[in-house]
């Protein structure tokens, strides 16, 4: 299977990323499809294609595209994992985000650490300066999510 990454947001499968975020991440299910959608909207997104053009990942980042990015909503399709999709997603990712020079990307993950490290991520070198806010009224996420 040939990967092919695009930026292209006419590509993207918004029905398919809608069940694979709201329906099956661990960090994102019951989330809201208009809610996905505004996401989608105000972010740089990244789809994954197979051969026959059916999309089998994506990638969605938050920046400014000049000093920030949070990387966030990977996810690749149970049919397509183990075959290099998550580090094609890499790969074209973090080429684009070095070719703006974008000097800090975060990421929060429970279960890719060795993916994420291939790309030059790391576990941040202060976290006593990190800091977040959750809505008022909702929980914290464990430690773990």
């Amino acid at each position: 299977m040939t990967i092919r990454i695009s930026d292209d947001p006419a590509e993207l499968d918004r029905a398919r990323i809608h069940r694979w975020i709201t329906e099956q991440s661990y960090w994102a299910k019951g989330r809201e499809p208009e809610r996905e959608d505004a996401a989608i909207d105000a972010s740089w997104n990244f789809g994954a294609y197979d051969d026959d053009g059916t999309q089998v990942g994506f990638a969605r980042l938050v920046t400014d595209r000049a000093t920030f990015a949070w990387l966030c909503d990977v996810f690749v399709d149970d049919s397509a994992r183990g075959r290099g999709v998550g580090k094609a997603l890499m790969a074209r990712i973090v080429e684009e985000l070095d070719a703006l020079g974008i000097p800090r990307t975060l990421l929060a993950t429970a279960d890719a650490h060795g993916l994420y490290a291939q790309y030059g991520f790391d576990p941040l070198a202060q976290p006593e300066r990190w800091m977040a806010r959750y809505l008022p009224g909702t929980v914290a996420p464990h430690p773990s999510q």
